[in-house]
């Protein structure tokens, strides 16, 4: 037990075991690909594959089954060793329905990219691109288009680096947010409680990190107070001139208004779409409910933008309510408010360059309306990849309402959109199967009342054993479930990786770290596994002198 060999051994038969009982899981049934790619810490490319199903019970499934080492990260190159992947545990091409990617070239390439590679094996294998990626990629684009943003973006980045710079600093940081916190409790201004002021940390804002930007700035203004602290101090104490001066101005320039408008406009803007990023990381979400999600943070950015009354807060929540919070903030800061009368000056640009309008005009207008209006924007640019038919098909399938959007011609039009399993006979049967269904599950079953969605609808389906009386009408369902809505699965797959391959292991081999990354992952899978299998796997790898 203390040979390197044997312990790799049998991690191997672990790693082997878990993804045979996910195999069987799925048993010979048709899946989705979720693939990415990321570098480990010794700068090795790996690819993660997971496969999406419907077990036998009616239940989305997202599982884990390997790392891949890639020397080439050409779209044939990744073809060929998904191929390999599914082929070692006898799956196919012909099965895939559904491929989930982020944005890079060699996987949604209209040309060359994997997603087309795949379809030339599978038609019916189509191809959503990450809704986390591209949720993500709004406010990257926003900060882009809007050069306030940028700025604001830029500078937190600078702040937080000079603070981060060494651990004395980290240590006022901590020590000026134990302070404040205390005097917030004395004051009564806030609540205590068990889960209740924690302590916040120094959250950067990343291109790539889901959900980064509204954390960072959430985070800023909470510990607004003890930044400004730590500036301060540095202002004062700092041991270079250099230090002193960039602090200097660091200070200068969190302390203005317009900073401060811009911090609670993008954190009120990214909070609501932060609900659908949430959202969009859990394994059972399907697609007909994440577009009714980004649908609700349209209409919730419309709202802000039109400072709707809101009957819950009993206030307009819009410009009104920012407005309001931004001078409290001020007010309590010590921060000095512009008078919305006056023309505007602004500072990033020449004085030649006069713009004529009042501070209010510039604010309401040229940022408060922009930027939402770019936010809308880029949602409904992004969240169009998936075909219409398809995508409306999948809503008429939505159980929500008592079968309120079920419509025949729909459907039909998204089963034509899967020729490999809807021929003509097919396409007859299964527009029969609808009418007898919808009559059934609508109008006489009383248990397919009120169901929440489309996973509630196939467990019932099962539980029910109406998914052998319609069964066309339950692989559509299924085809619904099974179009992937984000890589999260894989994200938390690269997450482990960097646990189990870190610094201090970075020598170990593909072999040994695919070994030790699927049980880790799939530790629910894994725990169900027995040792009698291990070991049965791990004596039959190799001839052995010794019997287990």
């Amino acid at each position: 037990m203390t040979s390197h060999d044997i312990q790799k051994d049998i991690v191997t038969a672990c790693k082997i075991e878990t993804v045979k009982a996910i195999i069987k899981d799925i048993n010979s049934d048709y899946f989705d690909l979720l693939v990415d790619e990321s570098r480990d810490v010794s700068r090795k490319e790996q690819m993660a594959i997971c496969l999406r199903y419907v077990d036998k019970m009616g239940f989305v499934m997202e599982a884990f089954i390997g790392l891949v080492h890639i020397k080439d990260t050409s779209a044939l190159s990744l073809k060929k060793a998904i191929v390999d992947v599914l082929a070692h545990h006898s799956l196919t091409l012909s099965n895939v329905r559904g491929q989930c990617y982020d944005g890079a070239s060699n996987m949604q390439g209209e040309l060359g990219g994997l997603k087309t590679l795949i379809r030339q094996e599978s038609r019916s294998a189509h191809s959503v691109h990450c809704f986390a990626h591209q949720l993500q990629l709004t406010p990257v684009a926003v900060s882009k288009k809007c050069v306030q943003v940028g700025e604001l973006v830029l500078l937190i980045s600078n702040i937080l680096n000079v603070l981060g710079a060494s651990f004395k600093r980290v240590d006022n940081f901590r020590e000026s947010q134990k302070k404040h916190l205390q005097m917030a409790l004395d004051m009564g201004e806030l609540e205590t409680g068990r889960g209740l002021n924690q302590e916040l940390g120094l959250v950067k804002a990343g291109d790539t990190r889901w959900g980064s930007h509204y954390k960072s700035f959430g985070n800023f203004i909470s510990s607004f107070d003890s930044i400004v602290d730590v500036l301060d101090t540095l202002v004062e104490n700092a041991s270079t001139l250099e230090e002193r001066a960039s602090a200097s101005g660091f200070l200068r320039s969190c302390q203005t208004f317009e900073t401060i408008f811009l911090l609670h406009l993008m954190t009120d803007v990214l909070g609501i779409t932060n609900d659908l990023n949430v959202s969009l990381q859990k394994k059972e979400q399907d697609i007909a409910n994440a577009m009714i999600l980004v649908k609700v943070a349209k209409r919730r950015l419309q709202a802000l933008r039109d400072n709707e009354w809101d009957p819950l807060f009993k206030k307009n929540i819009g410009w009104d309510s920012l407005k309001e919070k931004v001078e409290a903030f001020c007010i309590k800061h010590g921060i000095s408010l512009p008078n919305f009368d006056d023309p505007y000056a602004n500072s990033g640009r020449s004085r030649h360059k006069v713009v004529i309008c009042t501070t209010l005009h510039h604010y309401r207008v040229d940022v408060f309306y922009k930027i939402i209006d770019w936010q809308l924007q880029e949602l409904n640019d992004r969240f169009n990849e998936v075909t219409s038919d398809l995508l409306n098909g999948v809503s008429c399938l939505n159980p929500i309402d008592s079968f309120s959007s079920f419509d025949i011609r729909k459907i039909m039009r998204m089963a034509k959109l899967y020729p490999d399993d809807f021929d003509g006979s097919n396409m007859r049967a299964l527009e029969n199967q609808l009418v007898n269904y919808i009559i059934d599950v609508r109008d006489i079953d009383e248990r397919f009342s009120n169901l929440g969605g489309l996973g509630e609808l196939s467990r019932k389906l099962v539980e029910t054993k109406k998914h052998l009386t319609y069964s066309l009408v339950f692989l559509l369902v299924k085809f619904a479930l099974l179009l992937p809505v984000a890589t999260a699965t894989v994200e938390r797959a690269f997450s482990a990786m960097k646990i189990i391959k870190n610094d201090l292991r970075n020598r170990m081999d593909d072999e040994f770290l695919d070994g030790c990354i699927v049980p880790y992952v799939e530790k629910k899978v894994f725990k169900d596994v027995s040792n009698e299998c291990i070991m049965k796997t791990f004596q039959e790898m190799k001839c052995r002198r010794v019997q287990l």
